[in-house]
C-alpha cells in the first residue's frame, strides 16, 4: 500500500501523484536492499566530469554479444579518486569506456533521477583478469593465423635511418625520443618524420591503425617504424592488445619498433613487433646502437688499411720477387733442356741426311750406270735402223731416178718426133 497523507478520490478511484509512487519504491527499494552488492558488469560509457571530479557510468550486461540490461550508476568524487588510483596500480590502466569489471554498489531510486547504483569499490583482479584473457586471446588467434612473429622476419636495412614515428607531438617520451636521436654524441644523422596519433584510451586503436596505414603507402621513403608512447604512469595500455592492431602490427612491411614506456607485463603489440623498447629514450638508443656497431668496425678499418695495405702490397712484392726468382731458374733450365734436345735433333738430323745423301748418291750411280747401259742398246737399235732405212732409201731413190730418166727419154723422144715433123 502506498502511504500518503491525503490520497485524492475521484469517481471513487484512489488517486495517488507520480511522486507518491516513485516516494513508495524509494522505500520498498530501500527497505528491501539494505545492504551493498557485488556487480559484474561493462562501463560502456563512464562520464566523468571534470569540474565536479563525480563520474555517471553507463552500465550494460552482454550475453553472446548481446546486451540483456542497461542501467545508471554514480561515483562520487573521492570514491573515484580512490578507486581509479587502486585500479592503476593493479590493473596498470583507469577506469574508462568498455572495460570489464566486478563492482560493489548500492541500489537506490531517487524520484527525480530513477534507478541508479552507487558504486563503493570495484574490485581490480577481476579486471585484470579479463583484460589477461582478452590478451591471451589475441595471442592465439595471431598465432592460429601464423602471423605472431611475421613483423620480426621483416628484413631491416643495414643503417634504419629514416624513421616513422607514431606518436602523440607534445608527449615528453617523443620529445625524449627527437632528443637522444637528434643530438647524439657521435654526430650520427636521422630522418624521422612525425605521425601524429592517441596512444592512450579507445580512440588509441583507431588513430594507430590509421597512420599505419598512411605510412605503408610511402613506406619506400622509411627504414622502420617506431610507435613512441610518453612517459608517466604505467597506464593506458590495454588498447596495444587489441587483436586488430596486433595483426595490423605483425602484417606490416617495415620493421616496427615500440617504446611505449613500461617495464613489465609486455602487451601483445610489444610481442609481435620487430623489437620493443622499455622506454622511447632506449628505443632512441637502439637506432644509434646501430649506427654505431656499423660506424666502429668502420673508423677501426680506416685505422689499420693503411697499415694493411703497405703489408700487404709489401708481402705481394716479396711474393713477385720470389715468383720471378722461381720463373728464371725454371725458364733457364727449361732453356737448356730444349737447347740439348735441339743440339740432339740436330745431331740426328744431320746424320739421317748424310744417310739419305749417301742412299741418294748410290741410287743416282745406278741409274746413271743403267741409264748408260740402256743407251748403247738403244743407240746400236737405232744405227741398225737408220742403216736400214738408209739402204730402203737408195733403193727407192734409185728407182725413183730411173723412173725419171725414163720419162726424161720418153720425154725427149717426143720431143725430137715433134722437131722432125
Amino acid at each position: 500500500m502506498f502511504k500518503c497523507s491525503m490520497p485524492e478520490t475521484i469517481d471513487n478511484r484512489q488517486i495517488f501523484t507520480l511522486t507518491e509512487v516513485a516516494n513508495s519504491i524509494r522505500k520498498t527499494i530501500a527497505d528491501r536492499y539494505l545492504s551493498g552488492y557485488w556487480i559484474k558488469a561493462e562501463i560502456n560509457k563512464l562520464n566523468r566530469y571534470a569540474k565536479s571530479g563525480h563520474c555517471f557510468p553507463e552500465l550494460v550486461y552482454k550475453k553472446d554479444g548481446v546486451v540483456e540490461c542497461e542501467m545508471r550508476a554514480t561515483i562520487w568524487r573521492n570514491d573515484y579518486e580512490r578507486i581509479n588510483s587502486i585500479f592503476q596500480k593493479q590493473v596498470n590502466e583507469s577506469l574508462k569506456d568498455g572495460i570489464q569489471v566486478l563492482l560493489f554498489a548500492n541500489i537506490t531510486y531517487e524520484p527525480k533521477y530513477g534507478l541508479s547504483l552507487i558504486i563503493r569499490d570495484v574490485d581490480p583482479s577481476f579486471s585484470l583478469g579479463e583484460l589477461e584473457r582478452e590478451k591471451r586471446e589475441t595471442i592465439e588467434k595471431l598465432q592460429k593465423e601464423n602471423l605472431f612473429g611475421k613483423n620480426k622476419l621483416v628484413q631491416i636495412s643495414l643503417l634504419p635511418k629514416r624513421i616513422a614515428v607514431i606518436s602523440v607531438e607534445t608527449s615528453k617520451g617523443y620529445q625524449d625520443f627527437i632528443k637522444v636521436i637528434d643530438q647524439n654524441i657521435f654526430g650520427y644523422r636521422f630522418f624521422h618524420f612525425l605521425f601524429p596519433a592517441v596512444l592512450q584510451g579507445d580512440a588509441s586503436i583507431k588513430t594507430i591503425k590509421s597512420q599505419l596505414s598512411r605510412i605503408k603507402k610511402v613506406k619506400k621513403h622509411f627504414d622502420a617504424v617506431a610507435i613512441i608512447r610518453g612517459g608517466g604512469a604505467d597506464v593506458g595500455l590495454s588498447s596495444f592488445n587489441d587483436y586488430s592492431l596486433a595483426k595490423a602490427i605483425c602484417n606490416f612491411p617495415l620493421p616496427l619498433f615500440t617504446g611505449i614506456g613500461h617495464s613489465t607485463n609486455l602487451t601483445v603489440s610489444e610481442m609481435v613487433a620487430y623489437q620493443s623498447a622499455i622506454t622511447p629514450t632506449e628505443l632512441a638508443d637502439f637506432f644509434i646502437q646501430k649506427f654505431h656497431d656499423f660506424a666502429v668496425p668502420v673508423q677501426r678499418a680506416q685505422e689499420i688499411l693503411p697499415g694493411k695495405i703497405l703489408q700487404f702490397l709489401e708481402m705481394e712484392k716479396r711474393q713477385f720477387q720470389h715468383t720471378l726468382k722461381l720463373f728464371q731458374s725454371l725458364t733457364l733450365n727449361q732453356l737448356k733442356e730444349l737447347k740439348f734436345e735441339l743440339n740432339s735433333l740436330s745431331k740426328n738430323l744431320l746424320h739421317e741426311t748424310k744417310m739419305r745423301m749417301n742412299n741418294e748418291r748410290e741410287n743416282l750411280n745406278q741409274f746413271r750406270h743403267s741409264l748408260l747401259r740402256s743407251g748403247k742398246d738403244i743407240f746400236k737399235e737405232e744405227v741398225q735402223v737408220l742403216e736400214r732405212i738408209k739402204m730402203q732409201l737408195g733403193k727407192d731413190v734409185s728407182r725413183i731416178i730411173k723412173h725419171q730418166q725414163d720419162q726424161l727419154k720418153s720425154t725427149e723422144k717426143k720431143l725430137l718426133n715433134w722437131l722432125t715433123r
